[in-house]
């Protein structure tokens, strides 16, 4: 069974594997606190995430996030990862995996030859490449899920409202940062993988049978 603990360790060995291995040029640890039923993870420092929430242009809502210290890993990109649980009672009421890449990418388009050494940028120098934030939510508060319409666990790409993908179970943070470096660091990826620590921890299915007939990522 994942526990709050186990959570907290994958973040840590995997902050620890990016620093070692040139991914990200800012960090902040993660942060455990633990207040009778309830147990958080987060990072240190974590500032006022209502920014993220307002009606702001993306470039203003990035410029807050970094300037506020507002996440686990800063990419050498300029990305922004945030990492975020909370459980009650040891079992997983809701986390928060969010990817906030630069809203600039400018200067490694316009001079891709800087960069071409270092495997990170490798798949960012291209010019038609347009950048949007994703975050992999989960939510099973009484309430607040609805079936199709607000699944428990749910994709949303660039800060469209109603945009809730279905996914069929929570993720670890090993199978988001996977995830990340995967799809947006490709290069790196296939370069680093083996050097990444492993963690073969999945939680439990929570997708209705009925989110299973539409469009929907399965984990």
């Amino acid at each position: 069974m994942i526990n709050p603990e186990l959570i907290r360790q994958q973040v840590e060995r995997l902050t620890a594997d990016f620093i070692g291995l040139g991914l990200c040029n800012s960090q902040n640890f993660p942060s455990y606190r633990n207040e009778g039923i309830l147990q958080e993870i987060s990072y240190s420092g974590q500032g006022d995430l209502s920014i993220v929430l307002k009606n702001q242009p993306y470039g203003e809502i990035y410029s807050e996030l970094l300037r506020s210290n507002s996440y686990n890993l800063k990419m050498l990109d300029g990305a922004l990862i945030q990492i975020m649980y909370r459980f009650e009672n040891g079992d997983l009421k809701s986390h928060r995996l969010a990817f906030f890449p630069s809203p600039d990418l400018t200067e490694y388009q316009n001079h891709p030859e800087i960069y071409d050494d270092d495997d990170i940028y490798a798949d960012i120098v291209m010019r038609n490449i347009v950048v949007f934030p994703i975050r992999f939510d989960y939510d099973c508060t009484e309430g607040v899920f609805e079936e199709i319409h607000h699944p428990k666990s749910h994709l949303t790409l660039g800060q469209y409202k109603n945009c809730r993908i279905p996914v069929s179970a929570p993720l670890t943070p090993y199978l988001f940062l996977q995830f990340i470096l995967r799809n947006f660091y490709n290069t790196a990826y296939k370069k680093h993988t083996e050097s990444i620590t492993l963690f073969q921890e999945y939680f439990d299915q929570t997708i209705f049978d009925s989110e299973k007939l539409i469009g929907h990522f399965r984990i």
